[in-house]
């Protein structure tokens, strides 16, 4: 009986050594982004400052004159950028129309709010990911962008005493992650 429970012994101990080894591997290849990053909105190649906040669970992005409408039967929202691009200081302001991907309650000492979540494509080190945004007048606060757990999630860690620790350099050739419908049910 004791030689088994050495032999179990022994393979416990190579299985958690096997599997720390695993984790640090995994660790090891993710990036670690600064709590503020720039972010190159993919579609209009815009570079803007990006807070990441591990407090907010959706993304969100400083719009104006947000409006839902209907389009071919489907939902959709019209809004206005107008965002100072951190690579040519120029201010890009221009009215989007993107599908409705769903709406989303924000709960706050202020009371509730709901606001349209739209998907848009974001190049965060050198892979573009598709993400959901929450669409919200941000002009009083400091960054335009903010990235919440979901996107945190997919890009690595997070690195809370460090800024800019990776530049955006998406090209033709960038990874493309696309939404995972599974991110709507956390």
């Amino acid at each position: 009986m004791r030689k088994t429970f050495s032999n179990t012994a022994g393979w416990l101990a190579l299985s958690g050594a096997l599997l720390a080894s695993t984790a640090a591997l995994a660790e090891e290849e993710r990036k670690v982004y600064g709590w503020v990053e720039n972010a190159v909105i993919d579609h209009w190649d815009i570079t803007v400052k990006a807070k990441l906040d591990s407090g907010a669970l959706t993304s969100s992005l400083d719009a104006r004159d947000i409006e839902l409408f209907d389009k071919d039967g489907e939902e959709w929202v019209r809004f206005r950028l107008q965002l100072e691009d951190q690579q040519s200081g120029d201010t890009f302001s221009d009215e989007i129309e993107r599908p409705l991907h769903r709406e989303q309650t924000v709960r706050g000492a202020g009371g509730s709010d709901e606001r349209p979540v739209v998907l848009l494509d974001v190049c965060m080190g050198d892979t573009i990911y598709e993400e959901q945004f929450s669409l919200r007048d941000r002009e009083e606060m400091i960054y335009p962008m903010l990235l919440g757990r979901r996107t945190i999630s997919h890009l690595g860690l997070l690195d809370v005493e460090n800024t800019f620790l990776q530049s955006p350099e998406c090209g033709e050739d960038a990874e493309y992650v696309a939404f995972d419908p599974e991110d709507d049910q956390e």
